[in-house]
Protein backbone atom coordinates (compact mmCIF):
# COMPACT_ATOMS: atom_id res chain seq x y z
CA UNK A 1 0.00 0.00 0.00
CA UNK A 2 1.32 3.34 -1.07
CA UNK A 3 1.97 6.11 1.82
CA UNK A 4 0.52 9.62 1.75
CA UNK A 5 3.88 11.72 3.30
CA UNK A 6 3.59 15.31 4.13
CA UNK A 7 7.40 16.25 4.58
CA UNK A 8 7.97 19.38 6.56
CA UNK A 9 11.24 20.96 7.39
CA UNK A 10 11.19 23.14 9.93
CA UNK A 11 8.34 20.81 11.59
CA UNK A 12 9.88 21.20 15.55
CA UNK A 13 9.87 24.93 15.31
CA UNK A 14 7.43 26.77 16.35
CA UNK A 15 4.95 27.61 12.95
CA UNK A 16 6.40 23.97 11.81
CA UNK A 17 5.02 22.01 15.17
CA UNK A 18 1.82 23.66 14.51
CA UNK A 19 1.19 22.81 11.17
CA UNK A 20 2.45 19.26 11.96
CA UNK A 21 0.19 19.38 14.92
CA UNK A 22 -2.49 20.47 12.39
CA UNK A 23 -1.67 17.70 9.57
CA UNK A 24 -1.48 14.44 11.73
CA UNK A 25 -5.10 14.88 12.61
CA UNK A 26 -5.53 13.59 9.62
CA UNK A 27 -4.72 10.17 10.08
CA UNK A 28 -4.51 9.00 6.48
CA UNK A 29 -1.18 11.33 5.78
CA UNK A 30 2.19 10.42 7.18
CA UNK A 31 3.60 13.79 8.30
CA UNK A 32 7.53 13.00 8.25
CA UNK A 33 9.42 16.18 10.09
CA UNK A 34 13.30 17.12 8.97
CA UNK A 35 14.65 19.47 11.56
CA UNK A 36 17.37 19.61 14.32
CA UNK A 37 16.18 19.32 17.70
CA UNK A 38 19.49 20.67 19.53
CA UNK A 39 19.46 20.85 23.73
CA UNK A 40 16.94 18.73 25.15
CA UNK A 41 16.30 21.36 27.77
CA UNK A 42 14.96 23.82 24.98
CA UNK A 43 12.17 21.17 24.56
CA UNK A 44 12.13 21.44 21.03
CA UNK A 45 11.31 17.52 21.35
CA UNK A 46 8.36 18.48 23.27
CA UNK A 47 6.64 20.81 20.03
CA UNK A 48 5.93 17.29 18.35
CA UNK A 49 5.59 14.86 21.58
CA UNK A 50 2.12 15.01 21.50
CA UNK A 51 1.42 14.60 17.22
CA UNK A 52 1.88 10.67 15.57
CA UNK A 53 4.69 11.88 13.05
CA UNK A 54 5.15 8.98 10.36
CA UNK A 55 9.52 9.85 10.33
CA UNK A 56 12.16 12.09 12.22
CA UNK A 57 14.77 13.01 9.16
CA UNK A 58 17.97 14.62 10.16
CA UNK A 59 18.29 17.84 7.99
CA UNK A 60 21.94 16.03 6.32
CA UNK A 61 19.99 13.27 5.16
CA UNK A 62 17.16 15.37 3.51
CA UNK A 63 17.54 15.08 -0.21
CA UNK A 64 18.43 11.09 0.31
CA UNK A 65 15.51 10.24 2.28
CA UNK A 66 13.18 12.63 -0.20
CA UNK A 67 14.58 10.62 -3.11
CA UNK A 68 14.40 7.17 -2.25
CA UNK A 69 10.75 7.83 -1.03
CA UNK A 70 9.94 10.44 -3.60
CA UNK A 71 6.87 8.64 -5.14
CA UNK A 72 4.65 8.57 -1.62
CA UNK A 73 5.66 12.68 -0.95
CA UNK A 74 2.51 14.34 -2.09
CA UNK A 75 4.28 17.92 -0.89
CA UNK A 76 7.08 19.12 0.66
CA UNK A 77 6.31 22.05 3.66
CA UNK A 78 9.24 24.32 3.65
CA UNK A 79 9.12 25.73 7.20
CA UNK A 80 13.19 25.46 7.71
CA UNK A 81 15.00 28.72 8.23
CA UNK A 82 17.30 31.00 10.07
CA UNK A 83 14.32 33.00 11.71
CA UNK A 84 16.39 35.52 13.57
CA UNK A 85 15.90 39.19 12.29
CA UNK A 86 19.20 40.17 13.77
CA UNK A 87 21.74 37.11 12.74
CA UNK A 88 24.33 38.65 11.82
CA UNK A 89 26.05 35.66 9.46
CA UNK A 90 24.84 36.54 6.12
CA UNK A 91 26.67 33.88 4.69
CA UNK A 92 24.62 31.45 6.79
CA UNK A 93 21.36 33.27 6.18
CA UNK A 94 21.41 33.02 2.54
CA UNK A 95 22.96 29.25 2.49
CA UNK A 96 19.91 28.24 4.81
CA UNK A 97 16.63 30.90 3.64
CA UNK A 98 17.81 31.07 -0.18
CA UNK A 99 20.11 28.25 -0.91
CA UNK A 100 17.95 25.12 0.49
CA UNK A 101 14.56 26.53 -0.79
CA UNK A 102 16.06 26.81 -4.17
CA UNK A 103 17.03 23.51 -3.80
CA UNK A 104 14.00 22.31 -2.25
CA UNK A 105 12.01 24.28 -5.28
CA UNK A 106 14.12 22.49 -8.14
CA UNK A 107 13.69 19.21 -6.58
CA UNK A 108 9.42 19.53 -5.81
CA UNK A 109 9.58 20.94 -10.09
CA UNK A 110 11.82 18.21 -11.25
CA UNK A 111 9.83 15.45 -8.78
CA UNK A 112 6.63 17.20 -9.79
CA UNK A 113 5.84 17.51 -6.32
CA UNK A 114 3.62 20.10 -4.44
CA UNK A 115 5.89 22.94 -2.66
CA UNK A 116 4.17 25.31 0.33
CA UNK A 117 7.43 27.31 2.13
CA UNK A 118 7.54 30.40 4.27
CA UNK A 119 7.94 33.46 3.28
CA UNK A 120 8.06 36.90 5.59
CA UNK A 121 5.90 40.22 5.70
CA UNK A 122 9.97 41.58 6.58
CA UNK A 123 10.35 41.76 2.91
CA UNK A 124 8.27 44.68 2.78
CA UNK A 125 11.05 46.47 4.72
CA UNK A 126 9.46 49.85 5.94
CA UNK A 127 6.53 49.08 4.09
CA UNK A 128 6.53 52.99 2.25
CA UNK A 129 5.23 50.79 -0.68
CA UNK A 130 2.41 49.16 1.65
CA UNK A 131 1.59 45.36 2.32
CA UNK A 132 0.25 44.47 -1.15
CA UNK A 133 0.77 40.69 -2.18
CA UNK A 134 1.31 41.09 -5.65
CA UNK A 135 3.43 38.60 -6.52
CA UNK A 136 4.39 39.59 -9.91
CA UNK A 137 8.16 39.63 -10.82
CA UNK A 138 8.35 43.25 -10.96
CA UNK A 139 6.26 43.89 -7.77
CA UNK A 140 8.30 41.31 -6.02
CA UNK A 141 11.52 42.81 -7.45
CA UNK A 142 11.09 46.21 -6.28
CA UNK A 143 10.30 45.65 -2.44
CA UNK A 144 13.61 46.78 -0.42
CA UNK A 145 14.06 45.28 2.97
CA UNK A 146 15.94 46.22 5.74
CA UNK A 147 17.91 43.58 7.47
CA UNK A 148 19.75 39.66 6.02
CA UNK A 149 16.62 38.05 7.25
CA UNK A 150 14.20 39.92 5.10
CA UNK A 151 16.52 39.93 1.61
CA UNK A 152 16.97 36.30 2.19
CA UNK A 153 13.25 35.70 2.08
CA UNK A 154 12.70 38.58 -0.78
CA UNK A 155 15.23 36.88 -3.00
CA UNK A 156 13.67 33.60 -2.83
CA UNK A 157 10.10 34.83 -4.11
CA UNK A 158 11.75 36.56 -6.50
CA UNK A 159 13.49 33.37 -7.41
CA UNK A 160 10.28 31.46 -7.47
CA UNK A 161 8.09 33.67 -8.99
CA UNK A 162 10.43 34.06 -12.29
CA UNK A 163 11.09 30.43 -12.49
CA UNK A 164 7.15 29.99 -12.68
CA UNK A 165 6.77 31.97 -14.66
CA UNK A 166 9.19 30.30 -17.33
CA UNK A 167 7.09 27.64 -16.36
CA UNK A 168 9.92 25.40 -14.79
CA UNK A 169 7.49 24.96 -11.39
CA UNK A 170 6.36 22.13 -9.27
CA UNK A 171 2.39 21.33 -9.62
CA UNK A 172 1.99 23.38 -6.86
CA UNK A 173 3.84 26.18 -5.27
CA UNK A 174 3.07 28.93 -2.57
CA UNK A 175 4.87 30.96 -0.41
CA UNK A 176 3.02 32.54 2.84
CA UNK A 177 4.16 35.98 3.64
CA UNK A 178 4.29 35.53 7.75
CA UNK A 179 2.95 38.53 9.91
CA UNK A 180 3.47 38.43 13.28
CA UNK A 181 2.76 34.63 14.27
CA UNK A 182 2.16 33.97 17.99
CA UNK A 183 0.97 31.02 19.74
CA UNK A 184 1.77 27.84 21.53
CA UNK A 185 5.10 25.59 21.12
CA UNK A 186 7.77 29.40 21.02
CA UNK A 187 9.33 28.86 24.16
CA UNK A 188 12.92 27.66 22.61
CA UNK A 189 13.14 31.19 20.56
CA UNK A 190 14.62 33.04 22.64
CA UNK A 191 14.59 36.44 22.33
CA UNK A 192 13.07 35.31 19.07
CA UNK A 193 9.89 35.03 20.91
CA UNK A 194 6.67 37.10 20.51
CA UNK A 195 6.36 40.08 22.53
CA UNK A 196 2.94 37.78 23.91
CA UNK A 197 5.20 34.91 25.27
CA UNK A 198 8.34 37.58 27.13
CA UNK A 199 5.97 39.73 28.80
CA UNK A 200 4.08 36.62 29.79
CA UNK A 201 6.49 35.43 33.13
CA UNK A 202 5.80 39.72 34.45
CA UNK A 203 2.10 39.07 33.86
CA UNK A 204 1.53 36.32 35.72
CA UNK A 205 3.64 37.18 38.37
CA UNK A 206 2.09 40.44 38.91
CA UNK A 207 4.88 42.94 37.95
CA UNK A 208 4.73 45.40 35.32
CA UNK A 209 6.08 44.92 32.09
CA UNK A 210 7.69 46.61 29.49
CA UNK A 211 7.32 48.44 26.12
CA UNK A 212 8.99 50.75 23.75
CA UNK A 213 8.70 54.54 23.71
CA UNK A 214 7.96 56.25 20.21
CA UNK A 215 10.52 58.09 18.62
CA UNK A 216 7.69 58.72 15.84
CA UNK A 217 5.48 62.22 15.57
CA UNK A 218 2.03 61.26 15.85
CA UNK A 219 2.23 57.82 17.46
CA UNK A 220 2.13 57.45 21.06
CA UNK A 221 4.77 54.97 23.37
CA UNK A 222 3.24 51.69 23.15
CA UNK A 223 1.07 52.72 20.14
CA UNK A 224 3.65 50.96 17.49
CA UNK A 225 1.12 48.74 15.14
CA UNK A 226 1.77 44.88 14.02
CA UNK A 227 -0.61 42.57 12.34
CA UNK A 228 -0.28 39.65 14.77
CA UNK A 229 -1.89 36.21 13.62
CA UNK A 230 -2.58 33.39 15.98
CA UNK A 231 -0.61 30.09 15.16
CA UNK A 232 -3.82 28.25 14.94
CA UNK A 233 -4.74 30.29 11.85
CA UNK A 234 -1.45 30.02 10.09
CA UNK A 235 -1.72 26.16 10.51
CA UNK A 236 -5.26 26.47 9.20
CA UNK A 237 -4.34 28.32 5.88
CA UNK A 238 -1.19 25.33 4.73
CA UNK A 239 -3.99 23.10 5.34
CA UNK A 240 -6.36 24.36 3.41
CA UNK A 241 -3.41 25.37 0.53
CA UNK A 242 -2.50 21.38 0.83
CA UNK A 243 -6.27 20.56 0.22
CA UNK A 244 -6.20 23.61 -2.66
CA UNK A 245 -3.64 21.92 -5.41
CA UNK A 246 -4.98 24.44 -7.90
CA UNK A 247 -3.72 27.84 -5.95
CA UNK A 248 -0.23 29.17 -6.62
CA UNK A 249 1.63 32.17 -5.70
CA UNK A 250 2.98 34.30 -2.85
CA UNK A 251 0.50 35.69 -0.21
CA UNK A 252 -0.13 38.01 2.85
CA UNK A 253 -0.62 35.48 5.91
CA UNK A 254 -1.90 37.80 8.97
CA UNK A 255 -4.95 38.59 10.42
CA UNK A 256 -5.87 41.56 8.56
CA UNK A 257 -6.05 43.62 11.28
CA UNK A 258 -3.00 46.41 12.57
CA UNK A 259 -2.60 46.19 16.49
CA UNK A 260 -0.97 48.45 19.05
CA UNK A 261 1.52 46.95 21.21
CA UNK A 262 -0.43 48.60 24.22
CA UNK A 263 -3.29 46.12 22.92
CA UNK A 264 -1.59 42.99 23.05
CA UNK A 265 0.15 43.84 26.74
CA UNK A 266 -3.72 44.71 27.77
CA UNK A 267 -4.45 41.45 25.81
CA UNK A 268 -2.49 39.47 28.37
CA UNK A 269 -2.81 40.99 31.36
CA UNK A 270 -6.66 40.23 30.68
CA UNK A 271 -6.35 37.48 29.65
CA UNK A 272 -4.76 36.63 32.87
CA UNK A 273 -7.14 38.58 35.37
CA UNK A 274 -4.37 41.04 36.12
CA UNK A 275 -4.85 44.83 36.18
CA UNK A 276 -2.81 46.10 33.34
CA UNK A 277 1.20 47.74 34.25
CA UNK A 278 3.11 49.08 31.79
CA UNK A 279 6.39 50.97 31.71
CA UNK A 280 7.83 52.10 28.63
CA UNK A 281 11.34 51.69 28.00
CA UNK A 282 13.98 53.83 25.73
CA UNK A 283 14.46 51.60 22.41
CA UNK A 284 17.57 50.66 21.76
CA UNK A 285 19.98 53.64 19.37
CA UNK A 286 20.62 50.41 16.67
CA UNK A 287 16.89 50.00 16.06
CA UNK A 288 15.21 53.06 15.72
CA UNK A 289 16.26 53.93 12.55
CA UNK A 290 15.16 50.61 10.97
CA UNK A 291 12.50 50.19 13.58
CA UNK A 292 8.39 49.11 11.51
CA UNK A 293 5.93 51.54 12.95
CA UNK A 294 2.91 49.54 10.94
CA UNK A 295 2.93 46.32 9.46
CA UNK A 296 -0.57 45.01 8.49
CA UNK A 297 -1.39 42.24 6.28
CA UNK A 298 -3.79 42.85 2.97
CA UNK A 299 -5.57 39.59 2.92
CA UNK A 300 -7.57 40.32 -0.10
CA UNK A 301 -5.46 37.81 -2.73
CA UNK A 302 -6.14 34.63 -0.18
CA UNK A 303 -9.38 35.05 0.01
CA UNK A 304 -9.92 35.31 -4.11
CA UNK A 305 -7.83 32.52 -4.41
CA UNK A 306 -10.95 30.61 -2.01
CA UNK A 307 -9.84 31.07 1.35
CA UNK A 308 -13.05 31.38 3.47
CA UNK A 309 -11.45 30.84 6.73
CA UNK A 310 -11.83 33.23 9.46
CA UNK A 311 -8.97 34.81 11.75
CA UNK A 312 -8.91 34.94 15.19
CA UNK A 313 -8.90 38.51 16.86
CA UNK A 314 -6.03 39.54 19.06
CA UNK A 315 -7.84 39.33 22.06
CA UNK A 316 -9.77 35.71 21.59
CA UNK A 317 -6.06 34.37 20.85
CA UNK A 318 -3.93 35.81 23.40
CA UNK A 319 -7.24 34.39 25.72
CA UNK A 320 -6.69 31.01 24.54
CA UNK A 321 -2.76 31.00 23.91
CA UNK A 322 -2.49 32.18 27.94
CA UNK A 323 -5.41 30.12 29.63
CA UNK A 324 -5.06 26.81 27.66
CA UNK A 325 -0.93 26.95 27.13
CA UNK A 326 0.72 29.73 29.30
CA UNK A 327 -0.79 29.23 32.15
CA UNK A 328 -0.71 25.61 32.60
CA UNK A 329 1.73 23.17 33.55
CA UNK A 330 1.97 21.72 29.65
CA UNK A 331 2.16 24.75 27.88
CA UNK A 332 2.77 22.45 24.23
CA UNK A 333 0.39 21.81 21.66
Amino acid sequence: MSRRIIFVTGGAGFIGSNIVARLAEDRSLDVVVCDRLREADLGKWRNLSKHAIGDFVAPGDMFDWLEKRWRDVEAVVHMGAISSTTETDADQIIQTNFGLSRDLYRWCADRQRRFVYASSAATYGHGAQGFDDQDDFESLAALRPLNAYGWSKALFDVFAARQAAREYAPPQWAGLKFFNVYGPNEGHKGPMRSVATQIWPSVRDGQSVQLFKSYREGVPDGGQKRDFVYVRDVADVVAWLLASPEVNGVFNLGSGKARTFEDLARAVFAAAGKPPQIDYIPMPATLRDRYQYFTEARMQRLAQAGYSGGFTTLEAGIEDYVRGFLATDDPYR
